[in-house]
């Protein structure tokens, strides 16, 4: 089970539940036809957001496999919510996660996206004790590949024209990342610091 103690605060961000006043600023995002090109789904319409934003409210813990926990992602200079993070616990028996991410492309180039997605895998490798976790995503959309990247996830897959979307057969690339990795990861992170001049 995981219900983590919010808000999370980055150096930057700040990571808590959805609420009813997200509405605004959450249709804001999944509105645009450049944030829904590499999704499932078409640009939110007004009238699709009650449930969209009500099934975010419901996100706010995991308990069981099958769950997921939907996060704002919020700027802490502004406060402006730019961004939505999701993490999904898909199998008890296998130790699995998965990691999902949607910003608003106005706070693109900052590193927003890569600072909110290091507490996703962090929830579920230190929450959840997850073994692996792992990021799909359409294979053109080579900007959230770059993000996972930069995350240390290997891309693992590429599945060519897996799924018909939106009218067309599309590939699907596959990023993982098991708890091993993760450590040594965090352990290159904590010499850096300590390696840093004191100023």
């Amino acid at each position: 089970m995981l219900t983590p103690d919010c808000p999370i605060e980055t150096d930057r961000l700040l990571l808590r539940p959805f609420t009813p006043d997200d509405h605004d600023a959450l249709f804001d995002i999944q509105r645009r036809a450049d944030v829904a090109r590499y999704l499932y789904w078409e640009p939110r319409r007004a009238e699709e957001m009650p449930d969209v934003l009500a099934k975010r409210i419901s996100r706010s813990c995991i308990r069981s496999e099958g769950d997921g926990l939907a996060l704002a992602v919020v700027r802490r200079d502004t406060g402006a919510l730019v961004g939505d993070l999701l993490v999904f616990w898909v199998s008890r028996e296998h130790r699995l996660g998965e990691i999902g991410y949607i910003f608003h492309p106005d706070h693109g180039g900052q590193g927003f996206a890569t600072e909110a997605a290091e507490v996703a895998l962090r929830l579920g490798f230190e929450g959840l004790g997850l073994h692996r976790m792992i990021g799909r995503l359409d294979a053109r959309n080579v900007r959230s590949a770059r993000l996972l990247e930069r995350l240390g996830m290997r891309r693992e897959a590429h599945f060519v024209e897996n799924e018909y979307v939106k009218g067309e057969w599309t590939d699907e690339v596959v990023y993982a990342m098991v708890e091993t990795e993760w450590r040594a990861t965090r352990a290159r992170d904590d010499t850096r610091v300590s390696r840093a001049p004191t100023p």
